[in-house]
């Protein structure tokens, strides 16, 4: 008999954690669970990847609202009392939504629907939740140590970095609160990077060669550290480095950022593309991947750089480390605008230092592949 399984996300929007849970249930067997995937929000970019075998189900339907124009406030301000009265009445949800349906499994694909799941009025489910950032360092919330114990009510809490690990096993309480945690690497397909590396691409979507050039991809949050990019990127041409930059990615501080690429007057050197479903040809086109965060979880994107063998400079954040054995397959920096400048400033004055970083990448592996992170989640459900 199949176990029965309800996913829960905000959106499909153009996330990481989003982008993960999506190559998951694309790369499950058909014909082994029966999933719903809750939405808080029908909309998003990965939403035509899901399965059709999945089921969709929403709490409302539309694009996110990101402004705070008058004349989106009523829609606004109905979503969030809405869902506000979803989450302290649950039964309403179970019952009208999600029509009565005894599940096996419960799941949180993001931290932030840990509350949510943990108040189902369905006892008898196994409660899994999946930790993508750095819960010390977010933007929104610098979550306790008495909050980060609450995800302890879980069955199992998911990690994907060594680092997150370390924070809940130092929580733990005792043996069996510490078997709750596991670590997994995120699914990554890394022959679909490849083969969508090759796709063709106009002369004016890739990145001119004429000068070095740096790539960013990620959604445009204030934890991408976007604007400390920028900043760099002015300075170093105020001091005569020629150089461009290249951002991919959507968000709600798109406009910020972009009218912040106006007023320093670097319109001409930096380009904002917004969202791409394959920023993989730009990728490969760039001299160096550039990592300006301020905090992360795991940050699947410089595996993305790895399997395209980039040079890659990036902040000392969460995950970083470990993703790049400490060193040895691309520059951290320290995480500041300082650190940035000094990574970015290398690139341009000793290229001929990331020799060393290319020799180490041509015989690396990596460290997992799709199945194996797919087979470990798929393990952990089937044992709960």
């Amino acid at each position: 008999m199949k176990k029965k399984i309800l996913i829960r996300i905000g959106s499909l929007r153009h996330g990481g954690a989003e982008k993960v849970l999506t190559t998951f249930l694309k790369n499950l067997p058909e014909d082994k669970y029966e999933i719903d995937l809750l939405l808080n929000l029908y909309s998003g970019k990965y939403l035509p990847e899901i399965p059709k075998w999945v089921n969709i189900l929403y709490l409302n339907k539309g694009e996110m609202i990101t402004t705070n124009r008058i004349q989106d406030i009523p829609k606004k301000a109905f979503r969030v009392i809405y869902q506000k009265l979803l989450k302290i009445f649950p039964q309403i949800l179970y019952s009208k939504i999600l029509k009565g349906k005894i599940y096996d499994i419960e799941f949180a694909a993001i931290h932030g629907l840990r509350d949510d799941v943990l108040n189902s009025p369905i006892k008898s489910s196994k409660k899994i939740v999946w930790i993508h950032n750095d819960l010390r360092m977010t933007d929104f919330h610098h979550y306790t140590d008495e909050e980060i114990r609450r995800f302890f009510g879980f069955d199992k809490i998911l990690v994907i970095s060594e680092q997150i690990q370390n924070d809940f096993t130092n929580l733990a309480k005792n043996e069996e609160e510490r078997k709750r945690i596991v670590r997994i690497y995120n699914p990554l397909d890394t022959e679909e990077i490849l083969l969508k590396s090759n796709a063709h691409k106009s002369p004016n979507e890739v990145l001119e060669k004429k000068i070095p050039n740096f790539i960013s991809v990620g959604t445009v949050f204030p934890q991408k550290g976007f604007d400390r990019l920028l900043k760099v990127h002015k300075k170093l041409l105020d001091e005569g480095f020629g150089h461009q930059v290249k951002i991919i990615g959507d968000g709600y501080d798109f406009e910020k950022i972009r009218n912040l690429k106006s007023e320093l007057g670097i319109d001409k050197t930096v380009e904002m593309e917004g969202f791409s479903d394959n920023p993989y040809p730009n990728f490969k086109a760039a001299d160096y991947y550039i990592l300006s965060s301020r905090y992360e979880g795991f940050p699947t994107v410089l595996f993305e750089a790895l399997t395209l063998r980039k040079n890659i400079i990036a902040t000392d954040v969460s995950g970083v480390r470990e993703m790049l054995l400490d060193g040895k397959l691309g520059l951290i920096v320290e995480n500041s605008e300082e650190g940035i400048y000094q990574g970015m400033k290398k690139a341009l004055t000793e290229p001929e230092s990331f020799e060393k970083y290319q020799e180490e990448l041509k015989d690396y592996e990596m460290p997992f592949n799709l199945e194996n992170s797919v087979n470990s989640i798929m393990k952990i459900i089937d044992e709960l």
